[in-house]
């Protein structure tokens, strides 16, 4: 009896052992930047912009110059960006966190600047057939206090060209908020 008890605890010991070998090479797997995370770092580096923007009142067409630095952090699990201009008139900075998560399958971009004391939170996807990174998410708008809904669509051109729109959702109706263009620096 007492070896049949030492047989089945050796069995489960190695269950678990296995168990948790099996957890360990899944848990390594998934924290390794993968092709999403190398497609992300074609961003890095210093760029130009220009933010394009239309007065919705006026329905004047308002450009901002500015700068935006991309690098990865990390071990290039994740890519921060410092981005400075003016804008109406104004200073400009903003810093964005992006990252994709290897478990949740899904981009996730943290957006945050001067111009308010919110975070914004966006979660995508990537479609390679349009080569458009397609963003979505919820904040508050700050001239209502409402949830609005906003939406963000990147697409690379090319290695030294990416066009960013992002649009906003209030009353059932999207509107374009801005277009930045960013030109690689030379």
């Amino acid at each position: 009896m007492k070896k049949f008890l030492t047989a089945v605890m050796l069995i489960a010991f190695s269950f678990v052992l296995n168990a948790q070998d099996d957890a360990m090479k899944a848990w390594m797997e998934s924290i390794q930047p993968g092709p999403m995370h190398k497609m992300m770092a074609k961003m890095v580096g210093d760029w130009n912009t220009v933010m394009k923007m239309v007065d919705p009142m006026s329905g004047q067409e308002m450009n901002s110059e500015g700068t935006a630095k991309f690098e990865l952090m990390l071990g290039g699990r994740y890519m921060k960006s410092v981005h400075n201009s003016n804008m109406m008139g104004m200073p400009f900075e903003g810093v964005g966190i992006d990252a994709y998560d290897n478990i949740a399958k899904e981009f996730v971009s943290i957006w945050i600047d001067n111009m308010g004391t919110g975070i914004m939170v966006l979660k995508g996807q990537y479609d390679e057939k349009t080569n458009l990174l397609n963003f979505t998410g919820e904040g508050l708008d700050p001239m209502s206090g409402q949830t609005v809904k906003y939406r963000s669509v990147s697409k690379w051109v090319n290695d030294d060209l990416t066009v960013f729109d992002m649009f906003i959702t209030s009353g059932g109706q999207e509107m374009k908020m801005f277009t930045m263009e960013y030109k690689r620096k030379k």
